[in-house]
C-alpha cells in the first residue's frame, strides 16, 4: 500500500503522455502545422483533451499529495485511481464523439473530490492537533 501514490503518479504521467502522443499523431495525421491549434475536428479534440487533461492534473496531484501527505493515503490514492479512470474514459469518448466525454468527465471529478475532501480533512486534523 505504500507504494500505491507513487503508482497513481506513474499512472498520471503515463495518461499525459497518451494524451500528448494522440495530440501529436493527429496533427500529423491531418496536416495541422504548428503552432496552429485549429484544423481537423479530430485534431481539435484530440488537442482539447490533452489540454483538459493537463488542467484537470494541476489541480488532482496536489489534492492527491495532500491526502496522502496528510493521514488517508489509502483512501487518496483509491480516489487518485479513480480520477486516472475517469480521465482515461473521458479521454477516449472525447477522441471518438465530444458529445460522449461526459460520463468520464464525472467519474473523474468523483475520484478528484475524495482527494480533495480527505485531504482537507487531514490538515485541519493536523492543524487542529497542533
Amino acid at each position: 500500500m505504500q507504494h500505491l501514490p507513487a503508482v497513481v503518479v506513474l499512472l498520471t504521467i503515463l495518461l499525459q503522455f497518451g494524451a500528448m502522443w494522440a495530440t501529436g499523431h493527429a496533427r500529423e495525421k491531418y496536416g495541422v502545422k504548428a503552432p496552429a491549434i485549429t484544423g481537423h475536428p479530430a485534431f481539435e479534440r484530440a488537442w482539447r483533451v490533452q489540454m483538459n487533461t493537463l488542467e484537470s492534473t494541476m489541480v488532482f496531484l496536489p489534492s492527491l499529495w495532500l491526502a496522502v501527505q496528510y493521514g488517508f493515503p489509502l483512501w487518496g490514492s483509491l480516489g487518485g485511481l479513480v480520477w486516472v479512470f475517469g480521465r482515461t474514459w473521458y479521454a477516449v469518448a472525447y477522441l471518438a464523439d465530444a458529445s460522449k466525454r461526459g460520463p468520464g468527465f464525472m467519474v473523474s471529478a468523483a475520484g478528484w473530490a475524495v482527494t480533495l475532501v480527505v485531504g482537507v480533512i487531514g490538515l485541519v486534523r493536523a492543524i487542529a492537533i497542533g
